[in-house]
C-alpha cells in the first residue's frame, strides 16, 4: 500500500465521475470510491491517492494527476468569468490521465463523433474480441461496428506502434505533440488534443471543437473560444475539464 500525497484540494469525485462511464467493460472498473484494474486498487485517503500495489505507483500518480500545482492552476482562472464560478464550485480539478497511452489512443479514435456511452460500448467490444493491445489489434479483421475508414485508422495505428514507428512521447512543445499525432492516417485536431491531454500530459491541450466545450462556454463560435481561451493558458487542458465537469 502506498500513499501518493497530493496538495488539497482534490476533485475526487470528479475524476471517477470522469472515468467511470468511459471504463472498459472486463478490463476495468470504477466504483462509488474506487478505480480498480489487473488486480490494482486506486482510493483517496483524504490528503492521498492510495495504490495497492506499489509497482504501479507511478503509473497511478500520472493518471490521477497527482503532483498538479492545484493552487497555481486555479488562481489563473480566479477571476475569469467562465471559469472563476466554475473553479469555486469544482474546487480541486484534476485531468484524468489513463492507464495505457496506446488504449487511450484507441478510445480516442472510437470516440470521434459518438457519444461516450456509445464509444464504451465499442470499446468494451473491441476489448473482448482482440484485446486493446498493438500486437492483438494489428492482426483484428472483424470491424466491432464502426466506420470501416475507423477501423482502418485503428488497425494502422497498431501495426506503426507494435513495428516501433510511432511512440506516444510528449514533443518539446505542445504544436510539436498535436503535429506528431496529427500525421498519423485518421488523427484530426480533436483527437490529437484529447491523446495529448490525457496519454501525454500536455496541460494546455485543448480540443475546443468538442461540442460539449462550446455548450459550456456559452455556445462560442470555435473563434471566439480560441480567443477566450487565450487568456486561459498554459492550462486549457484544466479548463477543458472545469467546462465538461459542469455540464
Amino acid at each position: 500500500m502506498v500513499h501518493l500525497h497530493y496538495t488539497p484540494p482534490y476533485d475526487w469525485a470528479g475524476i471517477l465521475n470522469f472515468l467511470r462511464p468511459r471504463a472498459i467493460a472486463g478490463v476495468e472498473t470504477v466504483t462509488e470510491d474506487a478505480y480498480e484494474r489487473e488486480g490494482v486498487r486506486v482510493t483517496n485517503a483524504g490528503d492521498a491517492v492510495v495504490v495497492s500495489d506499489a509497482s504501479e505507483a507511478a503509473r497511478v500518480r500520472t493518471m490521477f494527476d497527482v503532483d498538479a500545482d492545484i493552487a497555481v492552476i486555479e488562481n489563473h482562472f480566479a477571476r475569469d468569468k467562465t471559469l472563476g464560478p466554475l473553479v469555486r464550485r469544482f474546487s480541486g480539478i484534476r485531468v484524468p490521465g489513463t492507464w495505457d497511452a496506446f488504449e487511450m489512443a484507441i478510445r480516442a479514435i472510437v470516440g470521434q463523433q459518438i457519444s461516450v456511452a456509445g464509444a464504451t460500448t465499442l470499446m468494451a467490444r473491441i476489448a473482448s474480441r482482440h484485446g486493446v493491445t498493438p500486437q492483438s489489434l494489428m492482426r483484428a479483421r472483424t470491424n466491432p461496428g464502426m466506420p470501416q475508414s475507423r477501423w482502418n485508422t485503428i488497425r494502422g495505428l497498431a501495426r506503426a506502434v507494435a513495428r516501433g514507428e510511432v511512440t506516444f512521447e510528449r514533443g518539446a512543445t505542445l504544436d510539436e505533440s498535436i503535429a506528431s499525432l496529427t500525421k498519423l492516417p485518421g488523427i484530426g485536431p480533436w483527437t490529437a488534443h484529447y491523446i495529448a491531454m490525457r496519454a501525454l500530459r500536455e496541460p494546455d491541450a485543448f480540443p475546443h471543437t468538442d461540442l460539449g466545450i462550446c455548450k459550456a462556454a456559452g455556445m462560442l463560435s470555435d473563434r471566439e473560444l480560441l480567443s477566450r481561451a487565450e487568456a486561459w493558458r498554459p492550462y486549457r487542458a484544466y479548463a477543458t475539464m472545469l467546462l465538461w465537469r459542469s455540464l
